[in-house]
């Protein structure tokens, strides 16, 4: 009995298998240490490949303007954000309530794009301010959607612009939710009728420490100067698109910063006209016709008041400018929708505004409507 055990090594004291729930516990300690490493690994990834702006930046003006603009000319300024040509009328998404990360295949996102060249076509300005353009992202399917604006506008309706770039979204990947947004590269695109001599972009202050940072917004100014006839002046035009999702301190700041942007640039006897999606709203307009739903992404507020004499704060109320993306509008009781006015100007004492006005394009292309703004130059 017992003769084949080891010498020293008897029955009572015989090495015990392991019982099932130990093998669970080790394949689950496992698995977190796997995804422990692969996080890490991601972390070091996004901080070396990370987006780092200098304060200020020359941006390159592309050739195609020609025009001249001067003392009492018209002109006509157009206003829109994109949704990255992925957020037509069929998308929800799932910051804002929704369940969507994709949103369009390919196709839909260059009808999307030719949509929003066909509207420009139709509404004529002489000058564009778009924000959530993508150059090559996951989330609109590799369209570069910069050139795509451009040949559409130039081969079917032979219009054509300068026009200037800047980032203000380059991430390598995004790795959450489930599926990942994945590769974002997206930002600000002015076009210009007149020939504009220079462009620059302006870094904003961002809300968001590491690791936060690494897959967010890097917001700025894309400011372009047109030099002005006879004058030594100059129209100075400022695409942006303040913060949307920090917790109010972001925007603020933006905020300010703009405004002393816009200070700076009126003092030198500059026309100036800031155009874009503040993701807020001015205590100027009338939101009386938006009330906010609970559940659903709230914008804020921009205090008219803080801008000096003479400064214009632009939105109209009776269209709304943008809606939420916490459902579809395709299908959806628009009667009960959720709706925003968010869109506008800001424009110097200089320049008197004819008018300004949202265009009720359905959000058939994206979750933005166009604001269009009709001004002369003093």
């Amino acid at each position: 009995m017992n003769s084949d055990l080891p010498e020293g090594l008897s029955a009572h004291n015989k090495p015990k298998r392991k019982g099932p729930l130990w093998r669970i516990l080790r394949f689950v300690l496992s698995l977190f240490l796997l995804m422990a490493i692969v996080a890490a690994g991601m972390l070091e990834f996004l901080t070396l490949t990370e987006y780092r702006p200098e304060e200020r930046e020359i941006v390159s003006v592309e050739p195609g303007g020609r025009e001249m603009v001067g003392e009492g000319d018209a002109l006509r300024i157009l206003t829109w954000n994109c949704g990255y040509g992925a957020l037509g009328d069929n998308a929800d998404f799932f910051m804002e309530g929704g369940k969507s990360v994709y949103t369009a295949d390919e196709k839909r996102v260059r009808s999307n794009i030719s949509g929003i060249a066909q509207a420009v076509a139709d509404l004529e300005p002489d000058v564009v301010f778009f924000q959530e353009v993508d150059r090559e992202s996951m989330r609109s399917r590799g369209v570069e959607e910069v050139i795509t604006l451009n040949n559409v506008l130039l081969q079917h309706f032979g219009i054509e612009y300068t026009s200037a770039f800047a980032y203000n979204l380059d991430v390598r990947f995004i790795p959450f939710p489930i599926p990942p947004i994945g590769k974002v590269r997206s930002g600000l695109l002015t076009f210009s009728s007149a020939r504009a001599e220079s462009a620059e972009r302006i870094r904003l202050p961002n809300p968001f420490g590491w690791p936060l940072r690494l897959a967010n917004f890097k917001r700025c100014l894309l400011v372009e100067r047109v030099p002005l006839q006879n004058n030594g002046k100059e129209l100075v035009l400022i695409n942006l698109h303040l913060e949307a999702y920090d917790s109010g301190e972001g925007k603020a700041e933006q905020t300010r910063m703009l405004r002393e942007i816009l200070e700076e640039e009126a003092e030198k006897g500059n026309y100036v006209i800031a155009g874009g999606d503040f993701n807020q709203s001015f205590t100027s307009t009338d939101l009386t016709a938006y009330p906010q739903q609970e559940d659903t992404w709230a914008p804020g507020r921009i205090d008219t008041a803080e801008f000096g004499e003479g400064w214009q704060c632009l939105m109209d109320s009776a269209v709304p400018s943008c809606r939420g993306l916490n459902k579809p509008y395709e299908g959806a009781d628009h009667d009960t929708f959720q709706y925003y006015v968010v869109d506008g100007f800001i424009v110097s004492p200089n320049i008197e505004v004819k008018s300004c006005s949202a265009q009720d394009l359905g959000f058939a292309f994206t979750d933005h409507n166009p604001v269009l703004m009709e001004c002369v130059l003093k």
